[in-house]
């Protein structure tokens, strides 16, 4: 199945996600490589690799995600597990990269907490990340190893246009200007317009809506962002879509954080669906039926094995 350029490749997984990691390993024919991650009565973590990583080439995939500094030191400790063990070349696989937001100081004597985390998993021994749709794609600059940043955009946008949604009633929308790029992209698939949603953040993790660019009316509307925290933005721009008119609103994001009383915002909201990719782990079975996963599992492990070859990564696009 592979060009073997490496030793031979194994994967690991952390806690985060399992079972997205067990999804990336059976579309790749290959079995989770043998680890007890856990933690001692204090709370430290402990790890063990239970087989022979010499000169492998290892993939981790660990989402930091909640609870972000348990997942965050755990992966920290395993890289350091499999460099201490002269595993060849490390990846680390974080299909959600946390702490990605705090990625600049917006006020004095803040930190710039992604940078550290950059830092942090380089001291360790990473020799590469993978990972999807940064908050901000000038992340990679604060690595000095590559940083293979996958696109989302394109596995929702396969998911809404096998349900019929190009219809001449459809229109993308922007819930800010900073999304503009993400919501113009998935525009030219279902060849539709775009609207932008104009907010203002008075105060952290609140949001208001002053205007709305755009004809939504007698619109269905599919409002597209990288991540769904608290879901204040999502919730709140519906809403305004709805008031201007939009007969349906769906929304959809990469990384469905849903911190807070997220769940309950969008189960109470005028959005007819959320659809999220499985970057970080929710049980389902706590989720109305309104919110639906679509799996990122295939895209990364061709990833996987494009690295492993030694082949670009663009062609998982064309």
């Amino acid at each position: 199945m592979f060009i073997k350029t490496h030793g031979a490749i194994k994967v690991f997984s952390g806690n985060s996600n399992p079972v997205l990691a067990e999804a990336i390993t059976k579309q790749l024919d290959l079995s989770l490589g043998a680890i007890e991650a856990k933690k001692f009565s204090d709370g430290e973590c402990a790890v063990n690799i239970g087989e022979s990583v010499r000169g492998c080439d290892i993939f981790v995939i660990q989402s930091t995600s909640t609870p972000v500094n348990d997942n965050l030191m755990e992966l920290l400790i395993i890289v350091d597990a499999l460099k201490r063990a002269s595993a060849g070349r490390i990846t680390a696989v974080m299909p959600y990269f946390g702490y990605a937001r705090q990625d600049r100081k917006a006020r004095s004597r803040d930190p710039i907490s992604a940078k550290l985390v950059a830092d942090l998993l380089q001291t360790a021994g990473i020799n590469r990340v993978l990972t999807m749709d940064l908050h901000s794609t000038q992340l990679q600059g604060f690595f000095n190893v590559p940083v293979d940043n996958l696109m989302g955009m394109p596995v929702l946008t396969k998911y809404f246009l096998k349900r019929g949604y190009k219809t001449d009633d459809l229109i993308i929308v922007s819930p800010d200007v900073g999304s503009v790029a993400r919501t113009r992209g998935m525009a030219q698939s279902f060849d539709a317009p775009i609207a932008i949603i104009d907010k203002r953040r008075p105060k952290a993790n609140v949001m208001e809506v002053m205007n709305i660019v755009g004809d939504v009316e007698g619109k269905v509307c599919i409002m597209i962002d990288d991540m769904i925290d608290t879901g204040g933005t999502i919730t709140q721009g519906a809403k305004a879509l709805v008031d201007n008119g939009a007969k349906k609103v769906v929304c959809c994001c990469s990384h469905g954080v849903l911190s807070g009383k997220a769940i309950e915002k969008l189960d109470n909201s005028v959005i007819s669906e959320v659809v999220m990719l499985d970057t970080i782990w929710h049980d389902r079975n706590e989720l109305s039926d309104k919110f639906k996963f679509v799996t990122v599992a295939d895209i990364f492990a061709e990833a996987i094995e494009r690295i492993y070859s030694d082949l670009p990564l663009s062609k998982l696009y064309d």
